[in-house]
């Protein structure tokens, strides 16, 4: 006897595929979860081959968090290694709390997903040199008048990273 097929199933399945399949900017875009906490010398590594040495790019820090985060900003250190050793180090902040407390970000759940810019807002980022390229990415967390920083911070879940085409 044959299997009906579910529609309530299968209809939001091939939605959800024509959306990925629509992404025509995205050039790598890989996640890397986070323990429960994500500790301040756990560092976040991506790895990809820059795609080609002509063209501009746009580079994302992609962020989940869950209302366990309990800060209205980001500290991040990122770090970008080109394939011949030179090595580019950002201390970024970004907002992710609304004046009146609500966490910022895209989702319709508890977990938010943030696209955060790294390189490519202010000018064209080009990949200069044809090889692989490192990025590491590490919380830089600190609560007001503490030097030492957060040892374990809370509420973030992924850790992302996204290169697209300009």
């Amino acid at each position: 006897m044959p299997r009906k097929i579910n529609n309530f199933f299968v209809i939001p399945c091939a939605l959800l595929m024509l959306v990925v399949a629509c992404d025509s900017k995205q050039v790598y875009d890989a996640y890397q979860s986070v323990p429960e906490k994500w500790h301040k010398d756990s560092l976040i590594t991506f790895k990809l081959t820059a795609p080609d040495t002509t063209n501009a790019y746009n580079l994302y820090i992609n962020l989940r968090n869950t209302n366990g985060y309990q800060y209205s900003n980001l500290f991040l250190i990122a770090e970008l290694q080109y394939p011949n050793g030179k090595t580019i180090k950002d201390t970024l902040e970004y907002k992710m709390a609304a004046p009146n407390g609500e966490l910022l970000g895209e989702g319709f759940t508890d977990i938010k997903e943030n696209k955060l810019w790294y390189k490519g807002y202010d000018a064209p980022f080009i990949f200069e040199e044809s090889g692989d390229y490192t990025i590491t990415i590490q919380q830089a967390m600190r609560k007001n008048g503490d030097a030492k920083g957060i040892l374990e911070l809370e509420g973030i879940t992924d850790i992302g990273f996204r290169v697209e085409h300009k």
